[in-house]
Protein backbone atom coordinates (compact mmCIF):
# COMPACT_ATOMS: atom_id res chain seq x y z
CA UNK A 1 0.00 0.00 0.00
CA UNK A 2 1.81 3.11 -0.93
CA UNK A 3 2.03 6.25 1.60
CA UNK A 4 -0.75 8.61 -0.13
CA UNK A 5 -3.47 5.42 -0.06
CA UNK A 6 -2.34 4.81 3.74
CA UNK A 7 -2.69 8.45 4.57
CA UNK A 8 -6.01 8.97 3.03
CA UNK A 9 -7.50 5.59 4.75
CA UNK A 10 -6.37 6.78 7.49
CA UNK A 11 -8.17 10.05 7.54
CA UNK A 12 -11.46 8.08 7.15
CA UNK A 13 -10.59 6.71 10.61
CA UNK A 14 -11.00 9.88 12.14
CA UNK A 15 -14.24 10.55 14.89
CA UNK A 16 -16.81 11.99 12.70
CA UNK A 17 -14.58 12.31 9.48
CA UNK A 18 -17.49 13.32 6.53
CA UNK A 19 -16.79 13.69 3.22
CA UNK A 20 -16.58 17.18 3.11
CA UNK A 21 -13.68 16.89 5.92
CA UNK A 22 -11.73 14.75 3.46
CA UNK A 23 -12.74 16.72 0.18
CA UNK A 24 -11.37 20.09 2.17
CA UNK A 25 -8.44 18.39 3.70
CA UNK A 26 -7.18 17.05 -0.01
CA UNK A 27 -8.29 20.36 -0.99
CA UNK A 28 -5.50 21.68 1.38
CA UNK A 29 -2.82 19.06 0.39
CA UNK A 30 -3.40 16.96 -2.59
CA UNK A 31 -1.35 14.12 -1.45
CA UNK A 32 -1.52 14.65 2.26
CA UNK A 33 2.26 15.51 2.39
CA UNK A 34 1.74 17.43 5.99
CA UNK A 35 -0.77 14.54 7.32
CA UNK A 36 1.53 12.39 9.32
CA UNK A 37 -0.12 9.51 11.18
CA UNK A 38 2.82 8.27 11.98
CA UNK A 39 3.76 11.18 13.84
CA UNK A 40 0.20 11.54 15.21
CA UNK A 41 0.22 14.83 13.77
CA UNK A 42 -2.69 14.68 12.65
CA UNK A 43 -3.07 18.30 12.63
CA UNK A 44 -6.84 19.08 12.46
CA UNK A 45 -8.50 22.35 13.13
CA UNK A 46 -12.51 21.11 14.33
CA UNK A 47 -14.38 24.32 13.64
CA UNK A 48 -13.29 24.57 9.80
CA UNK A 49 -13.23 20.72 9.34
CA UNK A 50 -8.97 20.81 7.76
CA UNK A 51 -5.70 20.80 9.40
CA UNK A 52 -3.50 23.14 9.56
CA UNK A 53 0.53 22.56 10.83
CA UNK A 54 0.14 24.96 13.66
CA UNK A 55 -3.26 23.74 15.36
CA UNK A 56 -2.74 19.77 15.80
CA UNK A 57 -5.61 17.60 17.92
CA UNK A 58 -4.94 15.10 19.55
CA UNK A 59 -6.23 11.20 17.42
CA UNK A 60 -8.35 8.40 19.49
CA UNK A 61 -6.34 5.65 18.58
CA UNK A 62 -2.08 5.78 18.69
CA UNK A 63 -0.28 5.13 15.09
CA UNK A 64 0.64 2.02 15.78
CA UNK A 65 -2.90 0.74 16.62
CA UNK A 66 -4.00 2.42 13.38
CA UNK A 67 -1.58 0.39 11.67
CA UNK A 68 -2.36 -2.98 13.34
CA UNK A 69 -6.10 -2.27 12.24
CA UNK A 70 -5.94 -1.55 9.18
CA UNK A 71 -3.20 -4.37 8.62
CA UNK A 72 -6.15 -6.75 10.53
CA UNK A 73 -8.54 -5.94 7.43
CA UNK A 74 -5.98 -7.52 5.18
CA UNK A 75 -5.86 -10.57 7.18
CA UNK A 76 -9.81 -10.52 7.48
CA UNK A 77 -10.18 -10.29 3.50
CA UNK A 78 -11.39 -7.09 3.91
CA UNK A 79 -9.89 -4.67 1.06
CA UNK A 80 -9.83 -0.99 0.51
CA UNK A 81 -10.15 0.74 -2.85
CA UNK A 82 -10.07 4.73 -3.24
CA UNK A 83 -11.68 6.74 -5.51
CA UNK A 84 -8.42 6.92 -6.93
CA UNK A 85 -7.45 3.08 -7.56
CA UNK A 86 -8.84 1.27 -10.70
CA UNK A 87 -11.10 -1.10 -9.46
CA UNK A 88 -13.01 2.07 -8.03
CA UNK A 89 -16.62 1.69 -10.13
CA UNK A 90 -16.51 3.89 -12.74
CA UNK A 91 -20.47 4.91 -12.50
CA UNK A 92 -19.72 5.51 -9.10
CA UNK A 93 -17.54 8.56 -9.48
CA UNK A 94 -19.93 10.00 -11.84
CA UNK A 95 -22.19 10.68 -8.40
CA UNK A 96 -22.50 13.77 -6.12
CA UNK A 97 -20.26 13.06 -3.20
CA UNK A 98 -19.05 9.58 -4.28
CA UNK A 99 -17.25 7.77 -1.82
CA UNK A 100 -13.54 8.49 -0.93
CA UNK A 101 -12.89 4.46 -0.38
CA UNK A 102 -14.99 1.47 -0.11
CA UNK A 103 -14.27 -1.58 2.35
CA UNK A 104 -14.67 -4.60 0.18
CA UNK A 105 -15.19 -8.69 1.18
CA UNK A 106 -15.84 -10.93 -1.41
CA UNK A 107 -15.23 -11.23 -5.11
CA UNK A 108 -13.89 -7.52 -6.24
CA UNK A 109 -14.47 -8.01 -9.14
CA UNK A 110 -17.63 -8.15 -9.39
CA UNK A 111 -16.83 -4.20 -9.11
CA UNK A 112 -16.00 -3.64 -12.51
CA UNK A 113 -18.88 -6.00 -14.28
CA UNK A 114 -20.91 -3.16 -17.30
CA UNK A 115 -24.23 -4.15 -16.41
CA UNK A 116 -25.43 -3.58 -12.67
CA UNK A 117 -29.22 -3.09 -11.43
CA UNK A 118 -30.47 -1.60 -8.13
CA UNK A 119 -33.25 -4.04 -6.77
CA UNK A 120 -34.69 -2.14 -3.41
CA UNK A 121 -38.44 -2.25 -1.85
CA UNK A 122 -39.93 -3.02 1.36
CA UNK A 123 -38.72 -4.18 4.44
CA UNK A 124 -42.61 -5.79 4.90
CA UNK A 125 -42.29 -7.99 1.19
CA UNK A 126 -45.56 -9.33 0.19
CA UNK A 127 -46.15 -12.49 -1.49
CA UNK A 128 -46.66 -10.11 -4.90
CA UNK A 129 -43.31 -8.85 -4.24
CA UNK A 130 -41.27 -12.26 -3.88
CA UNK A 131 -43.37 -13.83 -6.81
CA UNK A 132 -42.14 -10.62 -9.33
CA UNK A 133 -38.67 -11.17 -7.96
CA UNK A 134 -38.84 -14.58 -9.32
CA UNK A 135 -40.29 -14.24 -11.95
CA UNK A 136 -37.77 -11.44 -13.45
CA UNK A 137 -34.36 -12.05 -12.04
CA UNK A 138 -33.89 -15.47 -13.94
CA UNK A 139 -33.83 -13.73 -17.44
CA UNK A 140 -31.88 -10.92 -15.53
CA UNK A 141 -29.44 -13.13 -14.40
CA UNK A 142 -28.82 -14.94 -17.65
CA UNK A 143 -28.14 -11.48 -19.11
CA UNK A 144 -25.36 -11.36 -16.91
CA UNK A 145 -26.78 -8.63 -14.89
CA UNK A 146 -25.09 -8.05 -10.99
CA UNK A 147 -28.10 -7.33 -8.56
CA UNK A 148 -26.92 -4.62 -6.06
CA UNK A 149 -28.80 -4.26 -2.84
CA UNK A 150 -28.67 -3.35 0.45
CA UNK A 151 -28.70 -5.99 2.67
CA UNK A 152 -32.39 -4.84 4.62
CA UNK A 153 -34.79 -7.09 5.26
CA UNK A 154 -37.58 -7.78 2.93
CA UNK A 155 -36.95 -6.89 -0.79
CA UNK A 156 -33.36 -6.52 -0.37
CA UNK A 157 -32.56 -9.74 1.03
CA UNK A 158 -34.42 -11.33 -1.22
CA UNK A 159 -33.05 -9.99 -4.42
CA UNK A 160 -29.40 -11.00 -2.78
CA UNK A 161 -30.79 -14.74 -2.35
CA UNK A 162 -32.38 -14.96 -5.65
CA UNK A 163 -29.55 -13.49 -7.65
CA UNK A 164 -27.36 -16.24 -5.75
CA UNK A 165 -30.33 -19.09 -6.61
CA UNK A 166 -30.37 -18.16 -10.03
CA UNK A 167 -26.53 -18.59 -10.06
CA UNK A 168 -26.32 -15.21 -10.14
CA UNK A 169 -24.14 -12.60 -8.84
CA UNK A 170 -25.29 -9.73 -6.53
CA UNK A 171 -23.45 -6.83 -4.97
CA UNK A 172 -24.49 -5.87 -1.51
CA UNK A 173 -23.96 -2.14 0.22
CA UNK A 174 -24.30 -1.98 3.46
CA UNK A 175 -24.73 0.92 6.50
CA UNK A 176 -21.88 0.74 8.97
CA UNK A 177 -18.62 -1.73 8.65
CA UNK A 178 -18.56 -5.27 8.10
CA UNK A 179 -18.18 -5.99 12.18
CA UNK A 180 -21.97 -4.92 12.28
CA UNK A 181 -24.00 -6.07 10.41
CA UNK A 182 -27.58 -5.16 10.40
CA UNK A 183 -29.86 -6.54 11.18
CA UNK A 184 -28.94 -9.27 12.71
CA UNK A 185 -30.71 -11.97 11.29
CA UNK A 186 -28.96 -11.00 7.90
CA UNK A 187 -25.79 -11.88 9.32
CA UNK A 188 -25.79 -15.41 7.74
CA UNK A 189 -26.57 -14.31 4.39
CA UNK A 190 -23.57 -11.28 4.88
CA UNK A 191 -21.53 -14.01 5.75
CA UNK A 192 -22.33 -16.24 2.31
CA UNK A 193 -21.97 -13.30 0.16
CA UNK A 194 -18.98 -12.24 1.86
CA UNK A 195 -17.28 -15.59 0.33
CA UNK A 196 -19.17 -16.13 -2.88
CA UNK A 197 -20.08 -12.79 -4.15
CA UNK A 198 -19.14 -8.78 -2.74
CA UNK A 199 -20.11 -6.87 0.37
CA UNK A 200 -19.53 -3.09 0.48
CA UNK A 201 -19.32 -0.44 2.85
CA UNK A 202 -17.74 3.29 2.78
CA UNK A 203 -17.46 2.85 6.37
CA UNK A 204 -14.35 1.37 8.05
CA UNK A 205 -15.22 -2.44 9.37
CA UNK A 206 -15.36 -1.28 12.92
CA UNK A 207 -17.99 1.07 12.18
CA UNK A 208 -21.31 0.79 13.75
CA UNK A 209 -24.28 1.65 11.77
CA UNK A 210 -25.98 5.44 12.90
CA UNK A 211 -29.73 6.09 11.24
CA UNK A 212 -27.96 8.42 8.54
CA UNK A 213 -25.78 6.35 7.34
CA UNK A 214 -28.99 4.06 5.74
CA UNK A 215 -29.81 6.88 3.26
CA UNK A 216 -26.43 7.59 2.67
CA UNK A 217 -25.76 4.23 1.65
CA UNK A 218 -28.70 4.33 -1.40
CA UNK A 219 -26.52 6.72 -3.49
CA UNK A 220 -23.94 4.34 -3.03
CA UNK A 221 -26.74 1.68 -4.32
CA UNK A 222 -28.00 3.68 -7.46
CA UNK A 223 -24.47 4.87 -7.78
CA UNK A 224 -23.36 1.60 -9.06
CA UNK A 225 -25.75 0.54 -11.02
CA UNK A 226 -27.10 1.32 -14.78
CA UNK A 227 -30.61 1.53 -13.33
CA UNK A 228 -33.00 0.62 -10.23
CA UNK A 229 -36.00 -1.11 -9.86
CA UNK A 230 -38.22 -0.41 -7.30
CA UNK A 231 -40.22 -3.50 -5.86
CA UNK A 232 -42.77 -2.76 -3.83
CA UNK A 233 -42.63 0.99 -1.92
CA UNK A 234 -45.16 3.03 0.25
CA UNK A 235 -45.00 6.64 -0.55
CA UNK A 236 -42.58 7.31 2.33
CA UNK A 237 -40.34 5.26 1.88
CA UNK A 238 -36.26 4.93 1.63
CA UNK A 239 -36.85 3.01 -1.47
CA UNK A 240 -37.95 6.23 -2.92
CA UNK A 241 -34.68 7.75 -1.80
CA UNK A 242 -32.74 5.34 -3.90
CA UNK A 243 -34.95 5.88 -6.81
CA UNK A 244 -34.16 9.81 -6.45
CA UNK A 245 -30.54 9.44 -6.24
CA UNK A 246 -30.90 7.44 -9.64
CA UNK A 247 -33.13 9.84 -11.03
CA UNK A 248 -30.30 12.98 -10.22
CA UNK A 249 -27.69 11.07 -11.38
CA UNK A 250 -29.66 10.35 -15.48
CA UNK A 251 -30.15 6.63 -14.66
CA UNK A 252 -32.83 4.46 -15.64
CA UNK A 253 -36.06 4.34 -12.80
CA UNK A 254 -37.91 1.05 -13.32
CA UNK A 255 -40.90 0.31 -11.29
CA UNK A 256 -42.90 -3.04 -10.47
CA UNK A 257 -46.92 -1.88 -10.56
CA UNK A 258 -49.08 -3.10 -7.98
CA UNK A 259 -52.93 -2.92 -6.74
CA UNK A 260 -54.10 0.38 -5.98
CA UNK A 261 -55.29 -1.68 -2.46
CA UNK A 262 -52.29 -2.84 -1.29
CA UNK A 263 -50.46 0.50 0.49
CA UNK A 264 -46.95 -1.00 -0.42
CA UNK A 265 -47.77 -0.04 -3.63
CA UNK A 266 -48.56 3.38 -3.62
CA UNK A 267 -44.75 4.16 -3.57
CA UNK A 268 -44.23 2.62 -6.40
CA UNK A 269 -47.14 3.64 -8.43
CA UNK A 270 -46.25 6.85 -7.82
CA UNK A 271 -42.84 6.30 -9.56
CA UNK A 272 -44.61 5.17 -12.63
CA UNK A 273 -46.58 8.09 -12.90
CA UNK A 274 -43.32 10.55 -12.21
CA UNK A 275 -41.87 9.03 -15.48
CA UNK A 276 -40.51 5.46 -14.44
CA UNK A 277 -41.10 2.55 -16.66
CA UNK A 278 -43.48 0.54 -15.61
CA UNK A 279 -41.97 -3.78 -15.51
CA UNK A 280 -43.71 -6.65 -16.07
CA UNK A 281 -41.23 -8.45 -17.04
CA UNK A 282 -37.39 -8.82 -16.99
CA UNK A 283 -37.05 -7.68 -21.01
CA UNK A 284 -38.66 -4.38 -19.92
CA UNK A 285 -35.20 -3.77 -18.08
CA UNK A 286 -32.80 -5.64 -20.54
CA UNK A 287 -34.13 -3.69 -23.26
CA UNK A 288 -32.81 -0.15 -21.73
CA UNK A 289 -29.89 -1.53 -19.88
CA UNK A 290 -28.76 -3.10 -23.39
Amino acid sequence: MDEFKEKLIALLHYPNSSWNFVYQTLKRDPMLQTFQPAQLSFQLVTSSNSYSPNNPVSFSHSAETLHEQIRQYQSNDISVITIFDPEYPSNLKEIYQPPWALFVKGDVSLLKREYMLAVVGSRQATQYGRNAIRLIFPELIQNGIVIVSGLARGIDALAHEYAVKNGGNTIAVIAGGHYHIYPKENVDLATELMKTQLVVSEYPPDTKPQRWHFPARNRIISGMSRGTLIIEAKRKSGSLITANYAVNEGRDVFSLPGSIFNPFSVGANELIQQGAKLVTCAADILEEMR
